[in-house]
């Protein structure tokens, strides 16, 4: 089954630390890109942190110095470490994925399904 499985949100005080997880399933062969996104109500979604197989990352102005992203040591799990949390930063999170999985020829983007990240003030 091709999916993306998200672990880690929750509740926390601002100032406070989480530390999300997305494990791709075996389904995928080749990851080009694994990232995280989020939406909080009423807004649109928007891009956190991704990090392409090359290892380049990316970071919304708005996480640089407080979130940093990795890959696991298989490649097929990515970690959003998430310190110095805001209640701005309050929304769900997706795992995103730009791959190919072994029953196509070509890569299309997959969405886990969300994780809520509440930070009280």
């Amino acid at each position: 089954q091709v999916q993306l499985v998200e672990s880690g949100g929750g509740l926390v005080q601002a100032g406070g630390s989480l530390r999300l997880s997305c494990a791709a399933s075996e389904s995928f062969s080749r990851i080009n890109t694994m990232g995280w996104y989020r939406q909080a109500p009423g807004k649109q979604r928007e891009l956190v942190a991704t990090r392409s197989s090359g290892g380049t990352t990316n970071y919304a102005d708005s996480v640089k110095d407080r979130f940093t992203i990795s890959w696991g040591d298989a490649k097929k799990t990515v970690y959003l470490q998430m310190n110095s949390l805001k209640p701005e930063d309050t929304a769900n999170y997706y795992c995103n994925a730009n791959a190919r999985t072994w029953y196509s020829s070509y890569s299309s983007d997959y969405w886990g399904q969300g994780t809520q990240v509440t930070v009280s003030v």
